[in-house]
């Protein structure tokens, strides 16, 4: 098998981005008109995971208290207060967390300050997109909570 053209040694692309700290760290930004990938916040899904625990072991009367159940999970129960207002989350910005579809602001640090109880304020707060198709995110880049 020939080749009717050598192949080169250097191939150079020109990929548009900027670098921006997220929690501590850097990341990869791109341009809001390239395609983003769908990126799922483990600590933020392993935080809504164990509120919906808690919340489930309060509600069966397994621990008649928060202050009983923190202690039992080695943990403040002040903290243990602000995370379980997650669980007053909407459902549509829940889902969009698990599938990795929000913005790359939604994060722990930005759910765990108030935000608005009514879900049509928290879609608001949180930047919610109008439209919900599949390589787009549900929740927007932009959003400001708090």
């Amino acid at each position: 098998m020939t080749r009717g053209m050598p192949i080169p040694e250097t191939v150079t692309l020109h990929i548009p981005f900027r670098v921006v700290k997220r929690g501590g760290r850097k990341e990869m930004q791109l341009p809001d008109s390239a395609a983003q990938p769908r990126r799922t916040d483990n600590t933020l899904v392993k935080a809504l995971a164990r509120v919906f625990r808690w919340k489930r072991m309060l509600e069966s009367s397994e621990y008649a208290t928060v202050a009983e159940l923190a202690e039992r999970e080695g943990i403040a129960s002040s903290y243990m207060t602000r995370v379980l207002s997650l669980t007053l989350l909407a459902p549509d910005i829940v889902e969009a967390i698990l599938d990795g579809k929000q913005g790359p602001n939604v994060t722990l640090g930005s759910v765990l300050r108030p935000f608005p109880l009514d879900w049509s304020g928290q879609h608001d707060a949180m930047g919610a997109a109008s439209s919900n198709e599949d390589d787009k995110p549900v929740l927007s880049s932009r959003c400001s909570i708090g």
